[in-house]
């Protein structure tokens, strides 16, 4: 019997895994590391956040990113956007060196017992756990606009079903969205070749400006705060205090969430979706067609195509197209949390927009039961939809599962304030 089982081996996961294991808890860890910045988003693609705000979390703050970036002679840069590929590779060294060894078997149910849990992989075995936290990321919660979900996979597809964006180069595409998923798409279906329009209900796009340096005087510092969420006394409250965000009364936590960073592009690619023709690796591209303040209001198939039904400022409009990539985020409602038993899912607190509570501890209504990341963004802020709140999570999470596992009568000893250190670094032998 494990004291804690962890689902999901993304940031949160790991980063909770990491903390765990230097608690002294028999933890044990399953999922693809990293799996939806691996396997989700296209090659070209950036993080958005700083690099130093995109820390995995340990005890000792002895992994994050500008480690790993030093080790491997990349550029971990205020103001300076890094690949996504280079932040999938640091999560797999941070799982390889910081978090106990990760069974990347999926999972296939979660079942409470008197004693715990009973957790079983696709394979079909099953492990016990006292506690299991369950980090599964944000893929589960795809959110597919209804009037369009109907349309078939080979007529529409979410933005995050996309490693590869080559199979849409032939196509009229249309991008259903103005954030930054649905903005670099388009870049970058533009940059191939691809036909391709932005159709968003927003009246304009909005873009984040190049953030001021981290260097600067302290009256605009104490002006505006940078933050890992932005700059802003406000960014700097959902970033900094997400405990505290907590306290707030719900529906005002509600509304924040709804409301609080928007859809918006990040400054470095607005030149390639308002510079007119784009130009790709090969070097050929076309224009990016924006067009802003259309709601959807329906969509039907016509001669292979797709036709778009809006209504505009200027009155309803029609749009044909091959392919609708709905670039419309995530809705981290607790009934697509799928590895539960429907049974489970279904007695589950819930906070009114459909996710699910959690204490200050980011446990559940259901003992033994803990949720990260994205899921608990209605109960502790903006940050938990991002990397920005892993390490919150992690040591908070952890607390709530070393009090429940003390309650079920066995209790870890901690090893100390850091896990054991697995780098070759430690040994003196050469790194790759």
């Amino acid at each position: 019997m494990h004291d804690l089982l962890i689902v999901g081996a993304g940031p949160y996961g790991l980063s909770i895994a990491a903390h765990a294991a230097a608690a002294g808890l028999d933890v044990r860890v399953f999922g693809k590391p990293m799996a939806s910045w691996r396997d989700h988003m296209p090659r070209g693609m950036f993080l958005k956040s700083e690099p130093w705000a995109s820390d995995l979390s340990d005890p000792g703050a002895r992994y994050g990113l500008a480690a790993y970036c030093a080790r491997e002679g990349l550029r971990a840069e205020h103001g300076v956007p890094l690949p996504v590929e280079h932040f999938a590779a640091y999560g797999l060294w941070f799982a390889e060196r910081a978090a106990p060894p990760v069974d990347e078997r999926l999972i296939r149910s979660v079942r409470p017992r008197a004693d715990g849990f009973a957790v079983t992989t696709a394979d079909g075995e099953t492990c016990h756990g006292r506690t299991v936290a369950l980090a599964v990321g944000v893929m589960p919660f795809v959110e597919i606009p209804s009037l369009v979900r109907g349309l078939g996979p080979a007529h529409v597809s979410h933005s995050s079903h996309h490693a590869d964006l080559r199979p849409l180069r032939d196509k009229d595409v249309t991008v259903l969205g103005a954030g930054q998923a649905a903005l670099e798409t388009a870049a970058l279906l533009a940059e191939q070749g691809t036909r391709v329009r932005v159709l968003a209900r927003a009246p304009q796009v909005r873009w984040n400006t190049l953030p001021p340096s981290l260097d600067r005087p302290w009256w605009q510092s104490a002006r505006a705060p940078h933050s890992g969420l932005g700059c802003g006394w406000r960014n700097w409250f959902y970033a900094e205090r997400p405990g505290l965000f907590r306290l707030l009364p719900e529906p005002t936590r509600a509304r924040v969430c709804a409301t609080a960073l928007g859809p918006a592009g990040a400054w470095w690619v607005r030149d390639r979706v308002e510079g007119g023709t784009t130009a790709g690796a090969a070097g050929s591209g076309t224009a990016i067609e924006i067009v802003t303040g259309h709601r959807l209001t329906g969509a039907r198939h016509h001669d292979g195509q797709v036709l778009l039904d809006t209504q505009g400022p200027e009155g309803a409009a029609v749009f044909e197209t091959d392919h609708v990539l709905a670039a419309t985020g995530f809705r981290a409602l607790t009934h697509r949390i799928d590895v539960l038993d429907l049974g489970v899912r279904d007695t589950l607190r819930r906070l009114p927009d459909g996710s699910p509570y959690v204490d200050s501890a980011f446990e559940t209504s259901l003992p033994g039961l803990f949720v990260a990341g994205l899921p608990t963004a209605s109960s502790f802020g903006p940050a938990m939809r991002f990397v920005q709140g892993a390490g919150f999570t992690a040591a908070r999470l952890v607390t709530g599962v070393r009090r429940r596992v003390r309650r079920l009568g066995s209790v870890p000893v901690a090893r100390g304030a850091e896990a054991p250190d697995r780098s070759p670094y430690a040994s003196g032998t050469p790194g790759h």
